[in-house]
């Protein structure tokens, strides 16, 4: 049963069309230093019972110390040296925060863009974002660094009017920046940046790079 539920959510027009974004246009990599951290993070996709996908995102505790304290973000971290790839990174990380395991109940698709966090002040580090499906009826079990965790929907995201721009302390100063709004809870920075080129691939087919 799960096999056939992953081949049916894959045969889905969306998942589709993020699949043939993905081949005609694979994901971009970043050369860097050895002082680089190299991280990775999962947008996990799955099937509602109206048809419409969802991705798993979380809002992460407040810790000192934490630049991404209280933030939305999706689940991920930093690769560990007993990590084979990144991909094994971002299945751990989704486990360890949220008590789903893609492994043995989800598929992964491929990569997008690895990006930069543009913030000076935060870590160095190169991220890569993976996409994967995963069963419906996968439990969450948030972990302590997890305040919360939650599915948002597709057609939400492909909604003009949620997104926009905001304002939002950074370092005790405050700033306009570009946020996906979902309920309660604002995206903005990386996540944000992940989230439309996520849509951008889901979207149309991205042309190669010249």
């Amino acid at each position: 049963m799960p096999v056939a539920e992953l081949n049916r959510l894959q045969r889905h027009p969306l998942v589709q069309q993020l699949v043939q974004s993905m081949s005609e246009r694979p994901g971009r990599t970043v050369d860097v230093d050895a002082e680089v951290r190299r991280a990775a993070v999962l947008l996990t996709m799955r099937s509602r019972d109206d048809g419409d996908l969802e991705l798993l995102m979380i809002k992460r505790s407040d810790f000192d110390g934490d630049p991404w304290s209280g933030q939305i973000a999706f689940p991920g971290g930093r690769m560990e040296p007993e990590d084979d790839d990144l991909s094994v990174t971002a299945f751990r990380e989704t486990w360890e925060e949220t008590g789903v395991d893609v492994a043995a109940n989800g598929r992964l698709l491929g990569h997008l863009d690895e990006l930069r966090p543009r913030n000076p002040h935060l870590p160095l580090l190169v991220i890569r974002p993976y996409v994967a499906l995963v069963r419906a009826d996968v439990r969450i079990v948030p972990s302590r660094e997890v305040a919360d965790a939650f599915w948002v929907p597709l057609s939400s995201m492909r909604t003009a009017d949620a997104w926009g721009t905001s304002t939002v302390s950074v370092r005790g100063q405050d700033r306009t920046v570009s946020v996906f709004r979902h309920g309660r809870h604002i995206v903005w920075g990386l996540t944000e940046r992940v989230l439309r080129q996520f849509l951008e691939y889901v979207e149309q087919p991205r042309a190669p790079e010249p």
